[in-house]
């Protein structure tokens, strides 16, 4: 199989080719405006590179930054409805309740509370309000609402609700896209809540990206089957990309991550992905990003996302040195893709990290001559900066003492030239400027449920099978070979405040993608 590997980034779209025998072809290219012209761009030369003719290509896989930073930047977001099933619990606290203002300015946020949900058995709280639904779908129809997020307490123990909420909604209101919380979120209404409204609002930009990047394909020649990376390193197809968007969130610095196991044939390090502008940091185990415990902002609105457990620090190869009265300063402000023309070493006049390594002799590029008058000691104090923040980067990924390496990747990575990182031995694999690439291009397919049973009414061993049946479900729609796939992880939380010897369990399942011949 001959795979292509994209990564959107802010700054460069990354493209690499693999097949059986490693890495065949790659090339870095920055990032257009419109997104779409510079894949084209990376694919072209990819496939002039390599010598391979489109027809050749059996995947593609993309990674990309769009629908978070439509969020982030509060743009191209749909006008949304949130409508929840609780009442007559779960009132005081109403849809979008801890939204920063202006993003539900942006999607033009209505929020309705109707009668229904479920306890965390599956009793109902109250019967669905099939009437009242039907009342805000009619005055929904008459506005410009045409996504709508439906929610309902304890769905994903008991979906009846919000599947029958879809099928009102679709009869009443012509062209509507909903999306139901039990398929996007985990146990907890709140962030659920939250991450299916994030959701609604990006299906309307979802379909056109997604369209955008198969039109990029066609003009490359390229039939190639397509799909997305999602933000626990895995990739879902096109189609379902295009129904949850927000399943790409987070997904470059997973990438980064799983292509530096795959380079370095490490499956646990401390993986630094060093970019234009930031280093991202974050522990693999087992060749897997270590998830993060805790909710996770987005935009500034708390969810419950599958998200790598990755730590951020201003430092890349265009972050700007500054002598000024307290010392040297590195970042965290940069010139990120005007490196190439606004960098001392390129003929401009900002001198940044990349002209630092140059002129420390430590990295051939540029035009050295230009840096021959810094002083030594300000390239001495500007190195000594860049590499307590390194440091202070991986020790807030490291959990224990155990010395594992620290693999550094990115196009950055020549802001590294040590041996040795908080006493941690450094490994920087070949292709490393293009990891976050490879890490789309080998990515495997994943399926999650997350759900609270009740033990007095079933055995755990059925609850079990249940959980892990439902996940292998999702890992198919996604595109996986129902054959390869194999339990990743289980998680088992007794909820002792709960009646009927409740217990939370989570399952995450990983499969070989199945690609159609």
């Amino acid at each position: 199989m001959i795979r292509i590997g994209v990564d959107v980034g802010g700054t460069n779209t990354d493209a690499v080719m693999i097949d059986c025998d490693g890495v065949r072809a790659s090339c870095k290219v920055y990032t257009s405006q419109d997104v779409i012209s510079g894949v084209s761009g990376a694919l072209a030369r990819l496939l002039n590179d390599s010598g391979v003719s489109p027809d050749q290509v059996d995947v593609v896989m993309i990674g990309t930054t769009h629908f978070t930073n439509a969020v982030v930047q509060r743009k191209d977001l749909a006008p949304t409805a949130a409508i929840r099933l609780g009442l007559p619990a779960t009132a005081c606290l109403p849809p979008m309740t801890d939204w920063p203002s202006d993003l539900r300015t942006a999607i033009h946020g209505r929020a309705y509370m109707l009668g229904g949900g479920y306890e965390f058995d599956g009793r109902e709280i109250a019967p669905l309000d099939e009437a009242g639904l039907r009342t805000v779908a009619r005055e929904l129809k008459d506005t410009e609402i045409r996504a709508v997020a439906v929610s309902s307490v304890f769905s994903p123990i008991n979906a009846t609700m919000e599947d029958r909420a879809e099928e009102i909604l679709c009869k009443e209101i012509p062209g509507v896209h909903v999306t139901k919380s039990h398929e996007v979120g985990r146990v907890g209404l709140l962030e659920r809540e939250n991450a299916t409204i994030m959701n609604a609002c990006l299906r309307d930009l979802s379909a056109t990206v997604v369209n955008a990047f198969r039109d990029a394909l066609r003009q490359s020649g390229l039939r190639a089957a397509m799909y997305l990376t999602q933000n626990d390193g895995t990739l879902m197809d096109a189609t379902f990309a295009e129904r949850f968007p927000v399943m790409t969130f987070a997904s470059g610095p997973t990438n980064s991550m799983r292509g530096a196991a795959w380079l370095s044939g490490v499956s646990d390090a401390i993986v630094v992905d060093i970019g234009g502008t930031t280093s991202d940091a974050g522990l693999l185990r087992g060749g897997l990003p270590r998830q993060a415990g805790i909710a996770v902002e987005v935009g500034g609105v708390r969810t419950n996302f599958r998200m790598p457990d990755v730590f951020s620090v201003g430092l890349g190869g265009g972050s700007i040195v500054r002598r000024g009265t307290e010392g040297v300063t590195v970042g965290p402000d940069s010139v990120g893709y005007r490196l190439a023309t606004e960098g001392m070493a390129f003929g401009g006049d900002t001198l940044t990290t990349t002209d630092v390594m140059i002129a420390s002799g430590a990295v051939a590029l540029g035009d050295p001559a230009r840096l021959t008058s810094l002083p030594a000691d300000l390239l001495q104090a500007a190195r000594a900066e860049m590499e307590r923040i390194l440091t202070a980067c991986v020790e807030r990924a490291r959990l224990s003492s155990e010395e594992i390496p620290v693999i550094v990747v990115g196009g950055g990575s020549v802001l590294v030239d040590q041996d040795r990182i908080a006493g941690l031995p450094v490994l920087k694999p070949s292709h490393f400027g293009v990891a976050n690439a490879v890490g789309a291009a080998i990515a495997q397919v994943s399926g999650e449920v997350d759900k609270v049973y009740s033990l007095a009414a079933q055995t755990r061993a059925d609850a079990l099978a249940d959980a892990k049946e439902s996940a292998s479900r999702t890992a198919i729609a996604a595109g996986a070979d129902a054959a390869t796939l194999d339990i990743a992880e289980i998680e088992e939380i007794p909820l002792a405040y709960l009646p009927g010897n409740a217990t939370r369990i989570r399952v995450k399942v990983i499969g070989d993608l199945h690609v159609k011949a």
